[in-house]
């Protein structure tokens, strides 16, 4: 196992309407004016920014508001909310969204608080922020974990570039307030869209060539077990309040380091590729991730198949006697079941793209940043290898 240091300061306040405590908690924080940053329609259409502006009021807290954060959050509306942020003085912003909110807020609060240069070079990893706006979350949706991560990413329009920022505790969420009933009214597709990234944030830390901790395995492994075991459920009951309970906590859990605990950091091989996918073709992350995670584990497997068979007995109760490489094809395959079950993609064509290989050397192209880089850690992937992934995700 690796050493590693650990660090979740964001406080969470879970459960039942857990976000009317918005006004006081912000009271705490002694804020003056605040942004209210937000995605589409629903949010506004549901009651939910009244619900939040309301409390505001009622706590005697100043504040704006920004829309329109889209999937694949865009560098535009970044730049959009820093200026908002500027001209109005704000000094504390409030992501009610998922992921793409969140991370746009990360981006926003990286902006205003770093004005001495244009906060996509934060993106392009040739400038460091050295502060961020302080940021408070209300998710409505379970899946990116980055109500709890010091991760963001955003998509800059010019070339249609998905970039992460250097991960940077600055950027971490004050506090959570997650309330498992504001997940009710998503599609079905983006809930399981959803438990794949949640489980993806899970694996990309788990397929690790190092021995590993014990406890760490066991945690994630069980955190995946609970992921595919609820999504099932809200397959059939998507009002169910306690698996709508499991999933967003779990989506928590697996990205705020705690399985990522002495395993060096994680491969995250299929979510540089995912990028790319994400970034020219605007696809839900959650799909994309479920489109090629089987192609990459079966062109990285042999690496390492005792690791695979261990993630297939472990989660899938797949008997492993001696064969090491069969029980690994056997838990690639039955993730894949998996997938399917919840009518996620397993393939680029379900996907809903049919690329030539053009269009798959271009992917490749832009995920080896012009072939000056490798991506992962199980097996390091250069600009080919990236080329036969995707060909094979066809």
């Amino acid at each position: 196992m690796r050493s590693f240091e650990y660090f979740a300061p964001t406080k969470v306040i879970f459960g039942k309407d857990s976000h009317l405590q918005i006004g006081d908690i912000l009271k705490k924080e002694n804020c003056h004016k605040v942004l209210i940053h937000y995605g589409g329609k629903s949010a506004v259409a549901s009651g939910l920014i009244d619900e939040v502006s309301g409390c505001l009021t009622d706590a005697g807290i100043d504040f704006v508001t920004l829309g329109g954060v889209v999937p694949n959050p865009r560098l535009s509306k970044v730049r959009e909310g820093i200026e908002l942020c500027k001209k109005g003085n704000v000094d504390f912003i409030l992501a009610v969204g998922g992921g793409s909110v969140i991370d746009s807020a990360k981006a926003i609060g990286y902006g205003v608080a770093n004005p001495w240069t244009d906060v996509w070079n934060f993106y392009l990893k040739t400038e460091v922020p050295t502060a961020c706006l302080p940021i408070g979350v209300i998710p409505t949706i379970a899946a990116s974990g980055s109500e709890m991560s010091n991760s963001s990413v955003i998509t800059n329009e010019d070339g249609w570039l998905k970039r992460g920022a250097a991960k940077c505790d600055l950027c971490r969420p004050k506090f959570a307030l997650m309330n498992p009933k504001l997940t009710y009214s998503l599609p079905q597709y983006q809930t399981e869209s959803g438990c794949v990234d949640i489980l993806m944030h899970t694996m990309e830390r788990y397929f690790v060539n190092i021995e590993t901790m014990e406890i760490t395995d066991s945690i994630s492994e069980s955190l995946m077990q609970t992921v595919i075991y609820n999504a099932r459920i809200l397959m059939r009951e998507p009002d169910n309040y306690t698996a709508r309970a499991e999933i967003m906590w779990a989506g928590s859990l697996s990205h705020n380091g705690l399985t990522g605990c002495g395993t060096g950091g994680g491969d995250w091989a299929c979510h540089q590729l995912e990028h790319e996918l994400g970034g020219l073709y605007d696809v839900t992350h959650g799909a994309g991730l479920a489109a090629i995670w089987g192609s990459w584990a079966r062109y990285v497997y042999d690496v390492n198949p005792e690791r695979f068979a261990q993630f297939a007995t472990n989660v899938f109760d797949i008997p492993c006697g001696l064969d090491f490489e069969k029980t690994a094809l056997a838990g690639i395959e039955a993730m894949e079941d998996f997938f399917r079950s919840i009518k996620m993609p397993v393939s680029l064509h379900e996907l809903g793209l049919d690329l030539d290989d053009q269009q798959i050397h271009e992917l490749a192209f832009k995920c080896s940043y012009e072939d000056t880089r490798t991506i992962g850690v199980f097996k390091q992937l250069n600009m080919k290898d990236m080329e036969k992934i995707y060909t094979l995700a066809r």
